[in-house]
């Protein structure tokens, strides 16, 4: 299985898949509490069918050049994960998103996960949006979005029901010129 470095912390990312579920399951576990804060995921990944069932979904979708999904690892163990939950090589959108447990916050996992597959959509496969959206009170991600250099578009009021409450997104994204234009900022440091 292939493994990009995401570091010299021994951090990688690899695809996550069905045969996956039971680990996948685990690390949802670990995480449960604190994914849920802004992510529906622990309300989807319940049991091993679920989460066998949840990667299927991301290897059809992958399958069908629709999505993407990789794990985030730490020495082996999976800590978080990354993906393209929309993924529209035609009309050229994507939208990116992401998940830590707790014990793998704070070092920057994230954003160079992120990067590494901005990079790939944009350079690869020719994307020229990537979105990200987020919940207005989810002050981590957002400062995600701004590391990454991406551009805030607006505010969504209301627009997501999450059990039982409703919570404003911020529509964040980065057009391909731009990314191209961070990226090299980044090289010259």
């Amino acid at each position: 299985m292939f493994a990009i470095p995401l570091g010299d912390d021994g951090a990688e990312l690899r695809p996550l898949e069905p045969w996956q579920a039971e680990e996948f399951l685990a690390h949802v576990d670990r995480g449960r509490e604190f994914i849920g804060r802004y992510n529906g995921l622990p309300d989807v990944v319940t049991d091993l069918d679920s989460s066998r069932a949840f990667l299927q979904a991301y290897a059809d979708r992958a399958a069908d050049d629709a999505g993407r999904l990789c794990g985030i690892r730490v020495a082996g163990e999976l800590v978080g994960a990354v993906l393209f939950r929309r993924f529209d090589v035609a009309q050229g959108v994507a939208e990116a998103g992401c998940w830590l447990e707790p014990s793998a916050v704070g070092r920057g996992l994230v954003t160079r996960a992120v990067r590494v597959i901005v990079d790939w959509a944009v350079e690869q496969r020719g994307i020229h949006r990537v979105e990200w959206v987020v919940s207005s009170g989810n002050e981590p991600s957002i400062a995600v979005a701004r590391r990454l250099g991406m551009t805030k578009d607006g505010v969504l009021r209301g627009s997501y029901l999450y059990r039982g409450e409703r919570h404003d997104e911020e529509v964040w994204s980065v057009l391909a010129p731009q990314w191209r234009a961070v990226r090299a900022q980044r090289a010259d440091r």
